[in-house]
């Protein structure tokens, strides 16, 4: 690869993405744009500002933006219509966040004519594969650099040194090794390496920080309400809010109540086992709640046609194929099954559990009349569940006689 002239670089402003930014000038001589997204991590992002200004990188050159609400309505939403869990535990987090940032990467390298994009993760995990197969989908003329798998500053040592010796301000507490790696956005808390890599031993306490202890949690549950239309949640308690402030309120409900916490040893799609601990309150609150409006007004067969699909989904987003067509291609029979999911879920939170107690819709397909155990007026004929049983059982009595016969 010829040596890029001028690259768009997603930076936290931490002291990696700093130690990045100056490698690349230093290592290509190139024009450095930084991207920094607001994901709804939690944190300041004016500093970011700062600390590219500080290393040169001209005012023009620093794109800072929210896009919470992007992050929300375009890949969180889509994916809870699915209710996609990878290995069946995992609310895909830090997955569904990669091509957002990706997709504004591409799109600011094309703005300021960059020639391409770079990124801070290691070689080892899931992030490089996701940040690259989006930026590839998108512009498959792109150059993308991955300074991890290219430097050798492999040692938290050497990145001390390099920033020591380009004058990158470095806190005091990044000068020793850090317990363990957070990723943080809108959606959920991943924390994982060092202090958590022994999958035998529990989490620490200090590792937990968007959840209360469920033990330490409210003695009196809380119930709330949360609106659904076609799939999406558009109210909470009878309040109508935009797809960001919805998963910020269930966040804070779910959190109060311990809600979400997943200690989780997945398989990474470079090939390798990791241990993760993962808090998604006011997404596991969100998914109960699909769940609970899907009951009633979903057909079955359309349901278990869908959850049939949903760990393929699920798969497709941890490793990085969101913008792949046959996602694409999921999401749009996803989003049919959608049009009548609309109603309202009643929750009860309460000690680490969000549990659904109550739903009604004006789209339900539950019928009183032909479930009830009393009189029914005739609006089922039990009879007719004779015949029905007599032909489904037409082949099982067929495969009896011949096992009998050929024994």
């Amino acid at each position: 690869m010829s040596a890029p002239k001028k690259v768009v670089l997603a930076y936290s402003g931490g002291l990696d993405t700093s130690i990045i930014l100056k490698w690349l000038q230093t290592e290509y001589g190139c024009e450095v744009v930084t991207f920094t997204a607001d994901l709804g991590q939690g944190e300041e992002l004016e500093p970011a500002r700062a600390k590219a200004e500080l290393l040169g990188i001209a005012p023009e050159n620093i794109f800072i933006e929210d896009v919470r609400e992007e992050f929300v309505r375009d890949f969180v939403f889509p994916m809870f219509r699915a209710n996609a869990l990878y290995e069946g535990l995992y609310l895909l987090g830090t997955s569904i966040a990669r091509p957002l940032i990706s997709k504004r990467l591409v799109e600011i390298a094309r703005e300021v004519g960059a020639d391409a994009v770079a990124h801070g993760a290691t070689g080892k995990g899931n992030d490089q594969v996701r940040f690259e197969l989006s930026a590839y989908a998108l512009n498959p003329e792109i150059k993308v650099i991955a300074p991890w798998r290219l430097w050798d500053l492999t040692s938290r040592t050497k990145l001390i040194e390099f920033a020591e010796a380009n004058q990158i301000p470095i806190a005091k507490d990044k000068r020793g090794e850090a317990p363990f790696s957070v990723d943080a956005n809108l959606l959920h808390t991943s924390s994982e390496g060092k202090a958590l890599e022994n999958p035998a031993e529990a989490a620490p306490d200090y590792v937990y920080q968007r959840t209360v202890n469920p033990e330490d949690a409210p003695d009196t549950p809380e119930f709330i309400e949360i609106a659904f239309e076609k799939g999406d949640a558009v109210a909470i308690d009878g309040v109508a809010m935009s797809p960001a402030t919805i998963l910020t309120k269930l966040n804070e409900l779910g959190g109060k109540h311990g809600i979400g916490r997943l200690d989780f040893v997945e398989n990474r799609f470079v090939g390798m086992k990791s241990r993760g601990i993962y808090e998604t309150p006011g997404g596991t609150v969100l998914l109960e709640a699909h769940r609970g409006i899907e009951q009633i007004t979903l057909d079955s067969g359309a349901g278990h046609l869908k959850d049939s699909l949903m760990p393929r989904y699920a798969e497709l987003i941890y490793n990085g194929f969101w913008f792949s067509p046959e996602r694409e291609m999921l999401q749009a029979l996803i989003d049919k099954s959608q049009e009548h999911v609309t109603g309202t879920v009643r929750l009860k939170l309460y000690k680490g559990l969000a549990t659904t107690v109550g739903r009604w819709s004006d789209h339900s397909l539950y019928s009183e009349a032909h479930v009830t155990f009393e009189e029914d007026a005739g609006a089922y004929d039990q009879k007719d569940a004779a015949g029905f049983i007599r032909l489904n059982a037409l082949r099982l009595k067929l495969l009896a006689t011949r096992n009998a016969r050929v024994k």
